[in-house]
This record gives C-alpha cells, structure tokens and sequence, in this order.
C-alpha cells in the first residue's frame, strides 16, 4: 500500500493545473457532490452545490462541476451534508495533550480539526530550537496544515525567577523563522510587563519577528482597561488569548487585534467571553475561537474545535458565525487566507461533511490536502512514524535520591505560629489567588495535616544540576489523606513539581517520575499511579487512546484522593508559571506577579521585603 503524499504545494506552482481543471481539460482527482456549502467568505448556507478537487487544491466550486470529472475521478456524493472548511485552533499547545504530533493529528483529524497554530513553548523550554525542529519536522509529516510559531519566552520571564533548560532570544527567532513557510510568527509573548516597558529581548525578538514579514502574539493579563494594553499592541503584538471577560474582547478588537476567545480543558472562557458578539453585537471578523490547552481524555471525551464551535453556537452566536470564528478569521489572522480557512476555487482542499443540523458540527468526514483522512470518527490515512531522539528522550538530569527532609519548610521561629502566603488555585481559570493563613511550626520547620486545606508545593530545578529546590505552600487541591503528586509537566520551565502533604509520599512520587525520565506519579496509601512522558518530560511515545487511558488513569487517582478539580492535573501544572497572577513556585522561590510587576516573595508575612515590585525584564 503506497502512502499518499500530502504534500501542501505552493499555489504559485499548482496554478496551471488548476486553471486547466476548471477548464475541464484536466479531470479532477476528488470531486464532492450536491452539498450544501458553508460560505464562512459571505456568510451564505448554499445549497446543490460542489467542489473539484486537483491534488492537494480546489479547482472549481459551483453548482456543476461534471465537466471537471474523468475516469479516475474520485466522487463523494454529498447531498444532506454540508459541506465546510476544515476547522482551525488559532492557538494551541500539542505538548498539553501529552501526545506527539503525529497522535494528536490521529485525535483531532476526525473532528474536523485539518490544521491549527502552534506554539510549542514546552518542548522548547526544556530543549530550545532542537525541540522546535522536532516538532515541525515531525508535523511535516502528517497530512495536517500545522503552522509552528517560536517559543518567545524562554524563559518566560527574566532568568533571575526561574531556571530553564534553554535561552531563545532574538537571533534564536530570526533563525526559526527562516525554516519555511510553515513557521508561521512568534509564540505567545507572557512577558508582557517586559514588553511595556522596554526589555530589550522581548522587543528585539518582536523586530525579528516584524521584519521576517510574520506576526506576534500576545498574553497579557493586566485588567482590560489598563493603559499599558495598548502600549503593549503598539508594540506590533496582534493578537491575544488571555480574554476571560467580554470587557478584554472589546478592548483588544478596539485595537485591532485580534481576540482569541479559549475553551480548554481546564479553561473555560467562551461563555463569557462570547458575550462581545452575542449581547453587545461587536463585528466578529477578529473574533477567533481557540482551545490553548486541552487533554487527551477531552479530545477523546468531547473532540477538539468541533467541541469549541458547537459551544459557541450554545451560547447564542449564529452557526455561520462560529464557522468562521474557527476558519477565516484565524487564516486571516495569520496571512494565509489564500491557503486554508475556506473552501473557494485556489485553497488547499481541507474540507470537512457534517451530518444533521449544522449547530450540531457533526463530521462525517474530513479530507485534508485533498486526501479522505478520516470517516464516521475514524481515521483512514496513514503515514510514515517519527522517532525522537535519544537527545529528547533523557532530560530530567536529576538523581532519584529525594528524601522526605527534602520537603521541609524552614520558618524563622522555632515554635509555636505564623502567617504565610498561600497560592490557591482557582478551578476553570489559570490565575491563582494569594491568600494569609497562620501555620504551626514544630522544631524550626512548618507542619501540615494530612486532612487539612494545606499541602506543601516543591519544584527541583531538573536540567542544568543546580541543585536548586523551593518549597512553599498551596490551597484548593482537596486531599482527603495522605497523597502526592509529581510531575515534568510544570509549566513553562517544566522543572519537577511535587504536590503532597505527607512528606515521605512527596519524596517517592518525585523518585517515580526521575525514574520513569519525565512523566506524572500520583502515589498514595493504596498504591501508585505513573504516567511516564519520555519526550523532554512532557509527551508520550505511544499512540493516542494509550495516551488517553494513562491520563484518564492519573485522574482517577486525583479523584479517589479528594482532588475534585475539573482538568486536575493540568490546573496544577500551571502553579510553577511565573507570569500569571498571583502566586507562582519557580526553583528560585514564591513569586508574586502584580499589576506593578513580577518579584519574588517571602512565604512568610513577617518576612516580606518592603521594596516595590520591579518590572520583569528590567
């Protein structure tokens, strides 16, 4: 059996076919047949129409298309399905699902996501431009449109917060964007307090990025109506997906970026948000439904942006509308209209059949490139595997020698209490809340109960041996006994985090994941629950549904030890990120990010340095 190729040429060079197969010189290679066809250019449902498909493009839409058919013709008889362009995620992590891309290409293919924009900031983090290169390179090979930005925040902020495993600056991205057409813009840049005010790295990379003729992205999360956002688009960021308010929609699209509108697993925006379109009635073409960060069991549970555009669609936005918030608007926004995001006569032949009403995005089948990908859920193609290296394979330079001492709080009293900050997480949303509690202190160091509202939070710096390791404390995990999680996946220096409240059990699920070189260990009295993640500590070597059950495992054991937050484990992977308010834990300490900057903090109250926060970057 031959692999097809799913090569996506240039339109430059398809042009002569193309013209000659709307001629009807040059049969069609694919044609679709009697459908109903969503417009996402007009906003128009039309229907008896088709498509002719030469190679990997579309050579003719119509209501007739029989002139283009021959006798190699491939047809798909479409009547009572639509028929719509392939959905795009306009800003997305793969290395959240914990699959490699070729797996997460099996999971969402068959939902209809035919391509998206990617930001692989993770692997980056851990192993630089080397990480980048295997991700598209291994992208290239499926039959997916995955257009891959440069990581812009390695780290996320400046290196005096945190360690990282690498530094990616502006000749870095200057570099990354010249490796084709693929490579699309600069990844999400989270030092936006850097941004504002002047940091010469964050402002240099955006140059690069501006001169290579590419776009940036942005992440600010300072309050909508702050005057620093629109120095923060002055800079030539366009776009943003720290929207929770429809307040921060309007906003942004009043400064002509645009809004992207997020629907993760653990992030629920789009009700919210969605409200610039449904209650104030705002124009929507730079309005741009997106998912961030989704798990692999939501990918097999609920789907990908077919979940994310039928929600829209509950909430009030007209199904059209949603098409396009998930299609053209998010081609648009990244200079490829002329490729994807519609299905009109030159644009490559991403094209999805939905059955039943279209409010219920049902696809039926999904052709990607020109190619039948996928049907009734499934996938049918195939393509060649890709192996990741040894390089990428063993990244947690740790030694699996932790003891439970390692996980001591030191006060500054001996006996007796004292206040301390805690960071509480907040479930659904990636802010955490700072909050004062007065803790007991037993022989110098802090001491918890096991069926208390408190566990102790550690993260070991994992890739240069420094040695450096800080401790502090945490609310909003729910534990009813003595449980532990650990975890490589601790977003964005992906350093070791360890969650528990029993030391000793802390110190054996850190041991776990060294172990297992990268992964996720839940350990508890009734046993151990390991989800090894060998690829710089953060995605999995094994196919999707194995993926998936592993996941869906670790939860499981979340659950049965009290913590009933939605998406645990990737709400808890975030606690290590230091440009997202309030309280974070980086190997270098408790950092505090504000309206006034980032900084790091004491835990204790009496501690508490009285100088102002400086800005990050400076």
């Amino acid at each position: 059996m031959n692999t097809p190729s799913y090569e996506r040429r240039l339109m430059a060079d398809c042009v002569p076919d193309l013209v000659a197969t709307a001629r009807g010189d040059l049969p069609a290679t694919l044609v679709i047949r009697g459908g109903t066809l969503v417009n996402v250019i007009s906003g128009e449902i039309l229907p008896g129409m088709s498509v002719a498909v030469q190679g990997a493009r579309i050579a003719y839409v119509g209501k007739d298309v029989s002139h283009t058919i021959g006798e190699h013709t491939r047809i798909i008889e479409a009547e009572g399905k639509y028929i719509a362009p392939g959905l795009l995620d306009g800003h997305c992590h793969i290395e959240s699902t914990q699959m490699k891309v070729t797996e997460f290409a099996r999971a969402v293919l068959p939902s209809g996501t035919t391509g998206g924009f990617f930001d692989p900031h993770e692997i980056s983090n851990v192993l630089g431009l080397k990480g980048l290169r295997l991700m598209l390179d291994e992208a290239r090979t499926t039959p997916m449109a995955a257009y891959m930005q440069v990581a812009s925040c390695v780290p996320s902020t400046h290196p005096g917060l945190e360690t990282t495993g690498a530094h990616i600056g502006p000749e870095e991205v200057a570099e990354a964007l010249s490796w084709g057409p693929d490579m699309i813009g600069l990844g999400e840049v989270m030092n936006f307090p850097g941004v504002v005010y002047g940091d010469e790295t964050m402002i240099g990379e955006i140059q690069a990025t501006l001169r290579a003729g590419k776009v940036a992205d942005g992440h600010f999360t300072w309050a909508a109506d702050d005057w620093r956002l629109p120095a923060y688009a002055a800079s030539g960021v366009t776009g943003d997906h720290e929207c929770v308010t429809k307040e921060d929609v309007v906003e942004r699209l009043r400064l002509g970026m645009y809004a992207k509108m997020r629907q993760g697993s653990a992030w629920h925006d789009v009700a919210e948000t969605i409200k610039a379109c449904t209650e104030l009635g705002l124009d929507t073409r730079r309005m741009m439904l997106v998912t961030d960060d989704r798990s692999s069991e939501s990918l097999l549970k609920e789907g990908h942006m077919d979940f994310v555009v039928r929600l829209a669609i509950s909430q009030g936005v007209k199904p059209v509308t949603a098409f396009q918030m998930a299609t053209i608007n998010t081609a648009e926004r990244f200079g490829v209209a002329r490729d994807i995001g519609a299905v009109i006569p030159g644009n490559i032949a991403d094209i999805i059949l939905l059955d039943g009403r279209l409010a219920d995005v049902r696809v039926g089948m999904t052709i990607a490139a020109g190619h039948v990908v996928a049907e009734n859920g499934k996938m049918t193609a195939v393509w060649d595997s890709f192996t990741y290296p040894e390089e990428a394979l063993n990244t947690v330079k740790l030694e699996a020698n932790i003891q439970p001492k390692h996980m001591d709080l030191s006060a500054p009293i001996t006996e007796g209490t004292i206040g301390a900050k805690v960071i509480h997480v907040t479930e659904n949303h990636v802010d955490t809340k700072e909050k004062h509690v007065n803790v007991t202190v037993e022989h110098g160091n802090v001491v918890i109960s096991t069926s208390g509202e408190i566990c102790k939070i550690a993260v070991l710096e994992r890739h240069k041996q420094t040695g450096n390791r800080a401790v502090a404390l945490v609310g909003g995990i729910g534990f009813t006994g003595p449980a532990a999680i650990a975890m490589t996946v601790a977003h964005d220096s992906h350093n070791l985090l360890i969650i528990g409240n029993d030391d000793a059990l802390m110190a054996e699920a850190g041991n776990r994941v060294i172990g297992m070189q990268g992964g996720v260990a839940v350990v508890t009295a009734s046993g151990v629950t390991e989800f090894p993640l060998r690829i710089a500590g953060l995605m999995s070597t094994e196919s999707f549904e194995v993926v998936a059950a592993q996941s869906a495992a670790i939860s499981e054991a979340l659950q049965s030890a009290g913590c009933t937050l939605n998406n645990a484990f990737m709400t808890l992977s975030l606690l290590a990120l230091v440009v997202i308010p309030e309280l974070r834990l980086s190997d270098k300490g408790l950092v505090r990010i504000s309206a006034e900057g980032i900084e790091l903090v004491s835990l204790f109250d009496e501690m508490v340095e009285n100088t102002p926060a400086a800005p990050a970057g400076n």
